[in-house]
């Protein structure tokens, strides 16, 4: 490392295996050609952890080669034997679990004990579903259609895959584009967010370990206006996957159009959470903190926009309130920690805005303040209860991406399902009802890609994750995200064994 700051190894035990530089090429890590450097710094306490070179236009283009030149061995090995290697892989990463554990919650502020119990864990849980899947991407027989002819699919990898995660949850993100391309027979080259390279780049270094060849995944590690618009645009990248914000998922786009390439988005969210009169009050209130704080609301399935129909509106608002100001901030690695920092003060600095423009036409019931004392170094923004917001407003339409929940009332259930739907996001939702017609008819008519019952963010490796509307497109985890990474060809054979001197006839006409 350049400069490894301050960080003490109980908290980065890892950081030795990052000492190289933070781009990983074609199996080995090496520093980045840019000639501009960039800090890793830890949000709860603004200390620089990781100091490395950024990647350039370079850096990118030896890195699509790299994937390039090891995609036709990659592709042309058994699935048996690409299975084969993930179980491996995810051995290697459940060895490591406490190593990765502690990257992330030192580079992104997440509390140990969420890093310990979710996002190690399910990454490791989905390298061993794409294991599985691996085995059975199937074609399928479309029989005799036409006269003595007979067809079927192929499912074939699509290339070189360039992928862009952001920084909200850098090792699963990294693992959700990585895992289907790979099991499916493509190489890939990823950028991850500047501010949170290093389990992404340990993630990549675990798969070489397990025996995954050099060159099939590759880590660039740079800005997005630099190497991740030139991975985008690269001619010899086949597809492209990226998660963030709508904003820059639109200018994605635009660029990947040039060379009309597959493309898959995963965007940004404003979750509503529908209340209906019937609901269990107690398990609402706290699906609705518990949905809301995950991540401190760096989340784009993140409770947000909580509808409560009248009878129980004041009831939600005053227990919700009530059991935010039990939520304990502090040291992401004490074990008593509930919520951590943002990822940095200029994320909450944006999150304060929005709350503070908020104080002028809605009424903040509690939070809405950056905490001091021993946390005032870090990026710490108190859980936030929004209520009587304007439908139209800002805080309820943008997505603020902080510990802030907006909470409205509403009558009807029709009422309910309309606001519900009222913005330009589909992610996800969650409707609370004991009624099972009721809450059959909200997961119908409200417009997302996934809605809960009586719960809010639980995601599972078999399922598909991914939006509708201005959320994006496109599958992450499951057996339909797999199949994304692949092309399908129709192939046609003629049954009859000669060579047919006819057919031109039935085209071009006797001559």
């Amino acid at each position: 490392m350049d400069n490894p700051g301050t960080v003490t190894p109980d908290r980065f035990p890892a950081q030795e295996r990052l000492a190289d530089g933070a781009q990983f090429i074609g199996g080995r890590l090496t520093k980045g050609t840019s000639g501009r450097h960039h800090a890793v710094v830890d949000p709860a306490t603004g200390e620089d952890v990781y100091t490395y070179e950024l990647a350039g236009t370079d850096d990118v283009d030896a890195a699509v080669a790299a994937a390039r030149e090891a995609f036709p061995d990659w592709a042309g090995v058994t699935p048996g034997e690409r299975s084969d290697a993930l179980h491996r892989f995810a051995a290697v990463l459940a060895e490591r679990a406490e190593e990765f554990a502690r990257a992330e919650s030192l580079q992104c502020g997440k509390p140990l004990k969420l890093t310990r119990e979710f996002d190690v864990p399910g990454t490791i849980d989905n390298t061993a579903f794409f294991a599985g899947a691996a085995r059975h991407l199937q074609g399928q027989s479309a029989g005799e259609y036409s006269g003595d002819h007979t067809s079927y699919l192929r499912r074939e990898p699509i290339g070189v895959v360039g992928s862009i995660a952001p920084w909200n949850y850098p090792l699963q993100m990294a693992a959700w584009k990585i895992l289907p391309a790979i099991a499916a027979g493509n190489t890939i080259v990823l950028k991850p967010a500047e501010l949170t390279p290093l389990t992404s780049l340990l993630f990549a270094q675990a798969a070489t370990d397990a025996g995954i060849p050099d060159g099939v995944i590759n880590i660039v590690t740079g800005t997005g206006r630099e190497a991740g618009e030139h991975l985008v645009g690269h001619p010899d990248v086949a597809m492209t996957s990226f998660t963030g914000s709508t904003a820059v998922g639109k200018r994605v786009a635009e660029i990947a159009t040039a060379t009309v390439k597959r493309i898959h988005l995963e965007l940004g969210g404003k979750a509503p959470f529908v209340v209906f009169d019937d609901a269990d009050l107690e398990a609402a209130v706290n699906g609705a903190v518990a949905g809301a704080l995950i991540n401190t609301g760096q989340d784009c399935t993140a409770a947000t926009r909580a509808y409560v129909q009248r009878p129980l509106y004041e009831a939600f608002v005053e227990k919700t309130a009530a059991l935010m100001e039990s939520v304990r901030l502090g040291d992401p690695f004490a074990p008593r920690t509930d919520l951590g920092p943002l990822i940095s003060h200029v994320q909450r600095d944006r999150v304060a805005a929005f709350v503070d423009r908020a104080r002028a036409y809605a009424r903040v019931v509690t939070g809405g303040e950056v905490p001091q004392g021993e946390l005032k170094n870090g990026a710490y923004y108190r859980p936030t209860l929004v209520a009587d917001a304007p439908q139209d407003s800002e805080i309820v339409q943008s997505e603020i991406f902080g510990p802030v929940l907006v909470v409205l009332p509403f009558d009807s259930d029709d009422e309910g399902i309309r606001l519900a739907n009222d913005t330009p996001y589909g992610l996800a939702a969650s409707a609370w009802s004991r009624d099972v017609y009721r809450a059959n008819r909200a997961t119908r008519e409200i417009k997302a890609g996934c809605v809960w019952v009586n719960d809010h963010i639980p995601i599972i490796s078999e399922m598909p994750h991914g939006g509708y509307k201005q959320s994006g497109f496109g599958k992450d985890m499951s057996t339909y995200s797999f199949e994304e990474y692949t092309q399908v060809k129709h192939v046609m054979f003629d049954n009859t064994a000669v060579v047919r001197k006819d057919w031109h006839r039935t085209i071009f006409g006797d001559r």
